[in-house]
């Protein structure tokens, strides 16, 4: 075979860089996406695939909502994804959101003691007769499978997840990204000792990431479980499930907390739908209601609920202090960042509603709320 050609004998290095970069890229990308299987979660299998079979919510081979309705609209829009992308809409506020951490709890009548702690998006802290119940916890940066992928933070978490006091449960509504968090699973199985309550099949995620089996308890709509001296229940709601490109394998709910003398409600995701009415009927009067008010948009109106529906859903579930989560954390639809509460605290002076709207970390004494003062808009 001949000598190689001066054209070859330069090309040599440039072919071996250019190889040297590409497996620098692959190995890059293989770390990056190293924890992306974990996080997609587990697959309804065995006696919770039987036990989802038994469901009057399961059929076909995937959980249904009560009535009719649909994530996208029926003509899909073409500029949701450009404003998603390139919209004019104002996601991110122009300066840091102000974060608290939490007061110490007021002394209250033994028994009847009811406060919230907001840390952003959906996740809560509800203290209710001596016991703690924390909510939807999602502490990491970005709501996604990917560490550098995904919707990212407007703003860090008031506390630390080893900050938490011990709780008696964790309460998670459904298993999107938002709501139920790989790393913050991982990190209050290692630093708490509570139960998860799940809805059904989202048990096979817990379980997956290391949960133990004694610590997960997963519910139907219209079962509950007690945890000392409180009843939790899930409710129906009007939404979805689904991590990756698998669909509604899992359930979704909304929870009632209720103790001997207090009541505390809360959405999870969900539309406007006839469904609150009977629950407050069946479950209130609550004292407070935690109620979703962001990330909606005419593209999926029956699976979030606009601002004007989170009033209408308190007023059904003769709700008597209204306390908005899902917003000012993550901007997942087109609108503005600010907007859900601008249009809530409308609708709530409107209909004469007791509305609470507090600073990331702020604790809520809900029989001596603080008075809206618009505190986001300073920082809009």
């Amino acid at each position: 075979m001949g000598a190689p050609t001066e054209r070859a004998r330069r090309a040599g290095p440039g072919r071996r860089i250019g190889t040297a970069a590409g497996l620098a890229a692959l190995v890059g990308l293989a770390w990056v996406a190293r924890d992306v299987p974990a996080a997609l979660g587990g697959r309804l299998t065995g006696f919770r695939a039987e036990r989802a079979a038994r469901s009057p919510q399961f059929r076909d081979g995937t959980f249904h909502n009560q009535g009719r309705s649909r994530s996208m609209a029926g003509t899909p829009d073409g500029d949701l994804v450009r404003d998603l992308l390139f919209g004019r809409q104002k996601r991110r506020p122009g300066s840091p959101v102000p974060l608290l951490r939490p007061a110490a709890p007021p002394v209250a009548p033994e028994g009847h003691e009811l406060n919230v702690v907001w840390y952003g998006h959906a996740s809560a802290l509800i203290e209710i007769e001596g016991r703690r119940v924390l909510v939807d916890p999602m502490w990491s940066e970005r709501c996604s499978p990917s560490a550098v992928v995904g919707p990212r933070r407007l703003h860090q978490p008031p506390v630390g997840l080893d900050e938490l006091p011990a709780v008696d449960a964790i309460l998670i509504s459904h298993d999107h990204y938002d709501h139920l968090d790989l790393a913050t699973v991982r990190a209050l199985t290692a630093g708490q000792s509570a139960p998860f309550l799940v809805p059904l099949g989202v048990g096979a995620h817990l379980d997956r990431w290391g949960v133990p089996e004694h610590r997960i308890v997963e519910l139907d709509w219209a079962q509950s479980h007690r945890v000392g001296g409180l009843t939790v229940t899930a409710t129906p709601a009007q939404h979805f499930s689904g991590r990756g490109l698998r669909r509604d394998g899992t359930l979704w709910s909304s929870w009632v907390v209720a103790g001997a003398h207090r009541r505390v409600f809360y959405t999870g995701d969900s539309g406007y739908f006839d469904g609150y009415a009977g629950i407050g009927a069946e479950h209130g009067p609550f004292d407070v209601t935690l109620v979703q008010i962001g990330a909606y948009d005419r593209a999926w109106p029956s699976i979030h609920m606009f601002p004007e529906e989170a009033v209408a859903a308190h007023l059904d579930l003769r709700g008597g202090l209204l306390l908005p989560v899902h917003w000012a954390t993550f901007s997942l639809a087109r609108h503005d960042w600010v907007e859900p509460v601008n249009r809530l605290w409308a609708e709530a002076k409107a209909r004469d509603v007791r509305l609470v709207v507090p600073r990331p970390g702020e604790r809520v004494v809900v029989d001596d709320p603080p008075p809206v003062d618009g505190w986001w808009q300073a920082v809009a």
